[in-house]
């Protein structure tokens, strides 16, 4: 051991890491910051990775051998809103009652990153043979991108992990698929004039409609097709339109609407076809409909956020490895997104398994139980042995 820094219990770690206001319209460099010193004060280098504007950044660290893969354990620093909600506490003090601890970010995920960094003198004494990486992330509640800086350099600045376990809450039960969400704005332009005579204008209020019918219709044939697997809830890809805007007045012909949507899809479904399908109906029927008195308007979709879904991978080295650690015998799906896909996509096999209950997240008084930081505390544990004892045990 090259250094010997300060010691924090998994508990004391993630009162420090709630501490931090790091929702996701703020700085997380404060945190960052905070957790280059920890980890300096033990020997260990870290990659800083900051986004373009600077005011926020993802950091990348290696326990153990750096000239090889390993295990990657991912997490996200950044947090949801607490506005509007009803604490019964501060939510960036810790409170600790009746077995359970409060904050936000606690259980999603700050507490997953606290058992890691508090283990980190655990994992210097053990003498890791596979290399344990930690990757704190940011923007996850909103785009799901921070995690893409160190992942555009795994196999070229840094070598590509072996396995990449994502530590959302999933009560450490092993989750080997999920869904993509997928978001969209779509604008329509129109042309304003009296509603006594439609042919002098063009209604985008109108033309908006006509289209979210056809994400409905879309959306029925996805819930038709259903879930082959039969292993999501519910069972089948979703399509959904979440808010409206548009128009001047009843009497006006509207000159601008927009609408945004989503689809969440199974991992199987071609992530291009409900887009696809929408800019056909557009060109072929809708845009037709608008302009039909008159070259008036136009129709513009614009993707806003694309998280890949995770598509199960029977028998690969994480799911293997994370069964054997949760001591679970089999996987599960979850209904969210994450940052997994990602890791699958740049090929590092991946999991989802982390402590804590998603039934938890996002919400005023959110919490994790104490046994649950035990439980992930005895996980991480058994990680440090099986990484000390041979490269064999994962390919590594």
């Amino acid at each position: 051991m090259s250094a010997v820094g300060q010691s924090f219990t998994p508990l004391d770690m993630l009162a420090k890491l709630v501490s931090f206001d790091t929702e996701s319209a703020k700085s997380n460099l404060p945190l960052i910051a905070f957790v280059e010193e920890y980890l300096s004060g033990w020997g260990i280098p870290v990659l800083r990775l900051p986004n373009e504007t600077g005011k926020k950044a993802a950091l990348y660290a290696t326990i153990g051998p750096r000239d090889r893969g390993g295990i990657v354990l991912s997490g996200h620093t950044d947090v949801v809103p607490v506005t509007g909600q009803s604490w019964t506490s501060d939510p960036f003090t810790l409170r600790i009652d009746h077995g359970r601890a409060y904050g936000r970010g606690a259980v999603d995920m700050k507490a997953f990153l606290a058992i890691a960094l508090a283990l980190v003198p655990e994992f210097l004494a053990a003498d890791l043979t596979i290399p344990i990486h930690l990757m704190l992330s940011y923007d996850e509640e909103t785009t799901c991108l921070g995690v893409m800086g160190a992942i555009r350099q795994f196999g070229r600045e840094l070598p590509l992990p072996k396995v990449a376990i994502v530590g959302e809450p999933t009560e450490l039960e092993v989750v080997d698929a999920h869904k993509s969400v997928v978001t969209f704005t779509t604008d329509v332009h129109g042309f304003e004039a009296h509603s006594s005579k439609p042919y002098l204008g063009a209604s985008a209020v109108m033309t908006a409609a006509d289209l979210i019918g056809e994400l409905n219709r879309i959306a029925d044939e996805m819930m038709e097709r259903g879930d082959p697997s039969g292993r999501f809830d519910p069972p089948y890809t979703t399509v959904h339109v979440g808010t409206i805007a548009g128009g001047t007045a009843r009497n006006i012909i509207s000159k601008f609407c927009s609408f945004q949507w989503e689809f969440r899809g199974l991992p199987s479904l071609d992530p291009q076809e409900i887009p696809n399908r929408l800019d056909h109906y557009a060109s072929e029927v809708a845009l037709r409909r608008l302009n039909r008195f008159g070259d008036f308007g136009r129709i513009e979709t614009t993707l806003a956020v694309a998280v890949p879904g995770l598509a199960p991978a029977p028998g690969s080295a994480a799911e293997a490895l994370a069964l054997r650690l949760a001591g679970r015998n089999r996987t599960q799906t979850v209904p969210f997104g994450t940052e997994a896909g990602h890791y699958q996509q740049a090929g590092i096999p991946t999991v989802v398994c982390g402590p804590g209950s998603i039934n938890q997240a996002h919400q005023a008084d959110e919490y994790i139980t104490l046994d649950q930081i035990e439980a992930g505390t005895a996980f991480m544990r058994r990680l440090a042995a099986t990484c000390a004892e041979t490269r064999s045990l994962i390919g590594a």
